[in-house]
């Protein structure tokens, strides 16, 4: 690799870990200061680690410290972790952002977390990482990876009362929402690995 590719590929790595470490830390003590102070910080620590934003951000933020260090993510593993960030992204802008207004700190943290990291992940995953090895096929096992958070939401939804998201509340929207939100969410998956994949394979061209 280029010396100059070589550097902006860390530069992107190390911005993209920088605004996520940020964004999750911000949101981490703004939560303290909201149900932590009510509930403690054991309640409001589990509620933060079961939002798949969090963990999403917390992935993509350990995977670009990873490419600062100068080692390589494997193919499937960078574009998990674009899938991941991507479909938060998503969801909230498509689903979530309508349902509250955040304002002061909570709009920042609540901007980074859900379009700049996205946004900075994606574009460095599509113009700077190699490409050429990921293949569709690898879906079977990327697929792990929302129904393991699926089984955590419901656990931690169970031990705190409410789930992580309005759309996995099954005690309240019913089972055949619950399961109807379930089967888009993971349509979105599919359909993002797949764009992926043909990503992939154009700039392997």
């Amino acid at each position: 690799m280029p010396a100059a590719r070589f550097l902006l590929l860390r530069g992107w790595a190390l911005l993209t870990a920088l605004v996520a470490a940020a964004s999750l830390l911000l949101q981490f003590a703004l939560l303290m200061r909201g149900i932590g102070a009510s509930l403690g910080p054991g309640v409001a620590s589990l509620r933060f680690f079961s939002y798949f934003t969090i963990l999403s951000n917390l992935a993509v933020c350990l995977g670009c410290l990873w490419l600062c260090s100068g080692r390589a993510l494997r193919p499937t593993v960078a574009a998990t972790l674009a899938l991941c960030i991507g479909v938060t992204g998503l969801i909230y802008l498509l689903a979530l952002q309508g349902l509250w207004q955040p304002t002061g700190l909570q709009w920042w943290a609540d901007a980074g977390l859900h379009y700049v990291v996205p946004l900075l992940y994606l574009a460095g995953w599509a113009g700077l990482l190699p490409h050429g090895g990921l293949r569709w096929r690898a879906l079977g096992v990327v697929l792990l990876v929302p129904l393991a958070y699926l089984g955590w939401a419901m656990l931690t939804a169970s031990w705190l009362g409410s789930a992580p998201y309005p759309f996995l509340e099954v005690q309240r929207i019913g089972s055949r929402a619950f399961g109807l939100s379930v089967l888009r969410v993971g349509g979105v998956f599919v359909l993002g690995w797949t764009l992926l994949w043909a990503v992939d394979r154009w700039r392997r061209r």
